[in-house]
């Protein structure tokens, strides 16, 4: 039987869209630790996902929310406070999307209004979240924001295109962020870097196969698989991190911190 490490929480998880991605991963953990959330998607996923099935499986409320819309926001907070029944304990954010990545456009030949629309999606959405968290008093104290980062705002993987950008904008953001939440009612905001995943959008990137056994190889531990990084998610909406914030954390396996595995020269 799992921990009831978060019992009593209430949450909001954004990103779900079928049993491949992280944030269907970490609801599932969450529920099994005892808390009690919403999910949320952009109607256009929920149209092609599968999140149907994850509610009815875990007794979840499902409100659609398109996350660059501040009134869709405010709804979204709304709604699932009365449906909580009180202020939110811990919001995940795991949301990103490049329609160049999408299309193969090289990085040198961008869409910039495709970049754009990147960043709004991506990047933006985190800090209109956190303002509308922060704006309507939807959190508890001593609550928790996290969002799903990539070692690629960090450093260079071409394939990455203006995404890696977006994540270095959204790491910024929460850094901001964490000050004044921290500063008002003790809100901690985070993110977490974690190891190429085999998801549904992960897959879409060219070259994804190759660099996932690269990573693995690359990584001590190897890969950090989804549900080692839902659980890690799960440590942070706990109490046992009430004073960690500001934090980029990095979920890797050890990949961040290495220059060479002798293992990727070995024929």
């Amino acid at each position: 039987m799992a921990t009831q490490l978060l019992a009593g929480k209430r949450g909001v998880i954004f990103g779900a869209l079928d049993d491949q991605s992280i944030a269907w991963a970490v609801a599932e953990v969450c529920a099994s630790m005892g808390a009690k959330f919403t999910l949320t998607n952009a109607p256009v996923a929920l149209r092609f996902g599968q999140l149907d099935a994850l509610g009815e499986k875990l007794g979840a409320t499902i409100i659609p929310c398109d996350a660059t819309s501040i009134e869709e926001l405010e709804n979204l907070f709304q709604q699932s406070e009365e449906i909580l029944g009180g202020k939110i304990d811990f919001v995940l954010h795991a949301i990103g999307m490049s329609l160049n990545v999408r299309k193969k456009k090289h990085y040198t030949d961008s869409n910039h209004e495709w970049m754009k629309k990147t960043f709004d999606i991506s990047a933006m959405s985190f800090h209109k979240m956190c303002q509308v968290l922060y704006k309507g008093d939807h959190m508890a104290e001593w609550g928790s924001i996290v969002g799903l980062t990539y070692i690629a705002a960090q450093r260079i993987f071409p394939d990455y295109g203006e995404m890696a950008e977006s994540k270095a904008l959204l790491e910024s953001f929460a850094r901001s962020f964490g000050y004044h939440f921290g500063e008002k009612k003790k809100v901690r905001v985070n993110t977490i870097s974690q190891s190429p995943t085999m998801t549904t959008a992960g897959k879409g990137i060219k070259g994804f196969q190759e660099f996932f056994g690269y990573g693995d190889d690359m990584s001590p531990l190897g890969n950090a698989p989804a549900i080692d990084c839902a659980n890690y998610c799960a440590t942070l909406f706990s109490d046992l991190t009430r004073y960690v914030t500001m934090q980029n954390l990095y979920h890797d396996g050890g990949f961040s911190n290495m220059g060479m595995n002798p293992k990727l020269l070995e024929g």
